[in-house]
């Protein structure tokens, strides 16, 4: 079933780890990062290099989270557009968000994705249903 945008906007904030898909003409690349969202606005943590390229020169980046229980699953994907806050008072106010690397290694770049569509989808989990045996007709 669809998620609403409010349920999609609190599983999107209430997460610090998903996944950044970007395009730059015939190459795609996934990277796994962790982050922080109020729900509007995804702000993570990278250094110069490809994710960072990648990231500014995209027209649109895509930002996907997920879960998955015994019972249920649900993911949320975020269609979004990119910035790099600027050193400053920006720069100072997401130091304050505590974002740690997944890996320990320097990461002074700091990236805001502004959400500009959002959807997500619920699920519940079952065994699989029998198959119907064939008829010959």
């Amino acid at each position: 079933m669809e998620l609403d945008e409010a349920r999609a906007r609190g599983l999107l904030s209430g997460q610090s780890l998903g996944r950044l898909v970007e395009r730059i003409g015939e190459i795609t690349e996934v990277f796994p990062v962790n982050y922080w969202s109020d729900g509007h606005r995804i702000v993570f943590r990278t250094a110069p290099g490809t994710k960072l390229v990648g990231t500014v020169a995209a027209k649109e980046i895509i930002f996907e989270i997920d879960e998955v229980t015994e019972d249920t699953a649900w993911s949320v994907v975020a269609r979004c557009s990119a910035r790099v806050l600027d050193k400053g008072e920006e720069q100072e106010y997401a130091e304050q968000l505590d974002l740690k690397p997944l890996v320990p290694t320097v990461k002074q770049v700091f990236v805001e994705l502004s959400v500009d569509s959002l959807s997500g989808r619920f699920f519940n989990l079952d065994d699989e249903p029998e198959a119907e045996p064939e008829t010959i007709a």
